[in-house]
């Protein structure tokens, strides 16, 4: 990941998003493991805790009343009701991860990346899809954490945000058992960023 031209003071925002299923925690708790020097943002969500999760390392779970609070007091980058729950970006830890000087990788779903993009434009936009519909259907199966409706609903939104992910800067394939490969995916792509003649400059 060494380039000459590399800029080590200018901190990268990440946004790291794709369909529901496609692997996205996997990635990142991937990338935590290999110890990919990012300041690591943790989402709120309003959602239940699934098996094996951890409340503030996967999501920050807070009750309906809370995550209103938090909406209230302006605490959010962006936030969105998707699949009936709610989800949101906490502004102030991206801040926070900013403000050090580190790169910081945010996890979020297609409808939030697009939010992000409006508000900071030079943030780096990774879009993960799956190799096919297919392969995606049999993820979300696996999951064994929706109804045969619930599930029908997640392809067919997936099918349209694969079709209309034209504004993400990168696409990366999401290959079950292949993590190590997406993470050096990810990790070329951050490289040649640092090697931009005009590096991004992002301003929260």
């Amino acid at each position: 990941m060494n380039c000459e031209n590399c800029q080590p003071n200018s901190p990268l925002l990440v946004v790291l998003s794709g369909p529901s299923g496609v692997g996205k925690d996997a990635v990142v708790a991937r990338m935590r493991e290999l110890k990919r020097p990012f300041y690591y943002v943790v989402t709120a969500t309003t959602r239940p805790c699934r098996s094996g999760e951890k409340d503030g390392v996967d999501y920050h779970f807070l009750a309906q009343e809370e995550f209103q609070r938090m909406i209230a007091a302006g605490k959010f980058l962006e936030k969105a009701k998707v699949y009936g729950n709610y989800y949101g970006v906490p502004r102030d830890e991206i801040a926070q991860g900013l403000s050090r000087g580190m790169d910081v990788l945010v996890k979020v779903d297609v409808q939030g990346a697009a939010t992000i993009k409006k508000i900071l434009p030079q943030a780096i936009f990774i879009f993960l899809t799956p190799p096919s519909m297919r392969d995606l259907e049999r993820r979300l199966k696996q999951r064994h954490s929706e109804s045969s409706a619930e599930l029908g609903l997640r392809l067919a939104e997936a099918g349209k945000e694969i079709e209309n992910s034209s504004f993400f800067d990168y696409v990366v394939t999401s290959h079950h058992g292949e993590l190590d490969e997406i993470v050096s995916e990810i990790d070329t792509i951050v490289t040649a960023e640092r090697c931009r003649v005009n590096p991004r400059n992002v301003a929260l």
